[in-house]
């Protein structure tokens, strides 16, 4: 089957007829580095470029365009009346806009130049401030914060030398200086649109880094969950299957001489790959309803006599000292999945057909203890080589520790030591 399926491919297709498999399109998403901008679908064009702010820009144009001619009649004789020229400026002003997702610098100081033009030729003072307003917002909250101070320190700057030094040689005629309490109202004006802007920036980058940890949070949930049914069917696996293969490897040494006993080591054979299969669609049932409750309770040290009877039949002779005491559920699972993988082990891998399991509890701690007295065979039994981390991962998440090695007098040991309160509870 394992080949079939890789013949087959991803499509799942006949074999010899690999459905080929297209590679990622970077610029869907844009280039690296880059991520979305915040803003949803108004923001983010098809292929993962912002897109073009048609329609603020034309709301924005026509206001302007609307309101400076209002404001033309109203100052009538006061400045130049709109012309052409005028009207070009403002178009020009409003137009620049649709770029300040793309290219916010050169917008902005675009926008600050045809102001500071409009102001220059005498047109009369209006809303056209407001597009240095947005120019300004937009390239400080994608980030261009130096180069938006600097156009709007240089857009205060050009303000007070026109109002205060050139208005003698620009239009409209008879002019006299601005009043430097205007000088200020606008200073206060740069000041509070770029303090706003720089708040939005800031709220900005927060927001993406909360979006950011909670993304890594959930790989992380996600890779902790996979860990954790990664071990749970191992566990299940390893024990049942190494049964299996020994209750097999007797059955067929005695079909001709003894059948009675190839007889009772196909009925073991029966029994644990039902149990197995029990376990795995246990696990299984979990991963098609998330969050659900399983149907049927985690295994525990309540069970520690079917799992000295499973060795048994695996021609394994355990001899338990010490009382399984009442833990927390996490640590009872723990527990019990550490002594099934060790006494696994030793039918893998001890020549020894007895082992020794002492349970101790004290001081808050519980101490697990299988010893075998070996020789190794060397067996493999198609083992994967993960069971030993897999029990020190169970131990390290409840803050307990394994010690797994040769004894000096020979054999083997795995020493678990286990917290006997709830993680929640400590």
């Amino acid at each position: 089957m394992a080949d079939m399926d890789e013949q087959r491919g991803p499509g799942g297709g006949p074999p010899g007829r690999r459905r080929p498999v297209r590679p990622p399109r970077p610029w869907r998403y844009g280039p690296p580095g880059r991520g979305r901008r915040t803003g949803g679908a108004d923001e983010d064009g098809e292929h993962g470029r912002p897109r073009w702010p048609w329609r603020s820009t034309v709301l924005l144009t026509a206001f302007v365009l609307v309101g400076s001619g209002f404001a033309d009649r109203a100052q009538e004789g006061e400045r130049v009346a709109l012309d052409p020229v005028a009207r070009v400026l403002l178009l020009a002003s409003g137009v620049l806009l649709l770029w300040r997702r793309r290219h916010p610098v050169p917008v902005v100081f675009g926008a600050v130049a045809a102001v500071l033009l409009y102001t220059g030729a005498g047109y009369p003072h209006g809303p056209v401030f407001l597009t240095v307003a947005v120019a300004c917002f937009s390239a400080v909250v994608s980030g261009h914060r130096h180069a938006s101070w600097a156009a709007m320190g240089t857009f205060w700057a050009g303000h007070v030398l026109i109002a205060q030094l050139l208005y003698r040689w620009l239009p409209p005629s008879g002019d006299a200086a601005a009043s430097w309490n205007r000088e200020i109202v606008i200073a206060t004006w740069v000041v509070a649109l770029v303090a706003v802007s720089e708040l939005a920036r800031t709220r900005r980058e927060q927001w993406a880094r909360e979006r950011a940890e909670r993304a890594r949070a959930a790989r992380r949930r996600a890779d902790e969950e996979r860990l954790r049914i990664a071990r749970e069917l191992h566990d299940v696996l390893a024990h049942s299957i190494s049964v299996i293969n020994v209750q097999a490897g007797v059955g067929l040494a005695l079909l001709d001489s003894d059948p009675e006993q190839a007889r009772s080591a196909l009925t073991t054979i029966k029994a644990q790959s039902k149990e197995a299969l029990g376990e795995v669609r246990q696990v299984l049932d979990t991963l098609r309803a998330p969050g659900a409750a399983p149907r049927t309770p985690a295994p525990g040290l309540d069970r520690l006599p079917e799992l000295v009877e499973q060795a048994a039949s695996a021609g394994l002779a355990v001899t338990v000292e010490g009382e399984p005491p009442r833990l927390p559920p996490g640590a009872d699972l723990a527990a019990f999945r550490i002594l099934q993988e060790a006494l696994t082990n030793v039918v893998r891998h001890s020549g020894s057909r007895e082992a020794r399991v002492r349970i101790e509890r004290g001081e808050g701690r519980l101490r697990l203890r299988v010893d075998d007295d070996g020789p190794a065979t060397g067996a493999d039994a198609g083992g994967s080589g993960s069971g030993l981390a897999g029990m020190r991962e169970r131990a390290a998440a409840l803050g307990g520790t394994i010690e797994a090695g040769p004894r000096p007098d020979g054999g083997f040991r795995v020493l678990a030591v286990l917290p006997t309160e709830a993680e929640e509870d400590r």
